[in-house]
């Protein structure tokens, strides 16, 4: 029985490592694609007040956020045309990867008070 919960464990961790995307990969993508230029270098300083501060954000949102770019204006979807350009290109996992990454970076947001 201790095996079993054990290994129920380990599979349940690298799942939720698997899910929760490729940090270098991420870093990858996010430099190929250039999100600093209008994030910031640190990704914690947007060119534009405007724009959104991306380090440490949750992963689970910034993706969803970029899921919403790539559909565009229609139903669960969101308009912008910079990001909706950016985002076209990715895949899931891409996506899950970039946000993985910008998650794991120190950010200046306040997440709790």
């Amino acid at each position: 029985m201790k095996k079993l919960i054990a290994a129920l464990s380990i599979s349940a961790v690298s799942m939720s490592a698997f899910a929760g995307g490729n940090i270098a990969n991420g870093e990858a993508l996010a430099k190929k694609y250039n999100c600093a230029a209008c994030h910031g270098a640190d990704y914690n300083k947007p060119i534009d007040p405007s724009y959104p501060k991306l380090a440490g954000q949750h992963a689970d949102y910034l993706k969803h956020a970029m899921v919403a770019y790539k559909r565009g204006s229609g139903a669960n979807g969101r308009n912008n045309a910079i990001m909706s350009g950016q985002v076209q290109a990715l895949s899931t996992k891409d996506m899950a990867d970039i946000a993985a990454y910008l998650h794991s970076l120190p950010g200046s947001m306040v997440l709790k008070r």
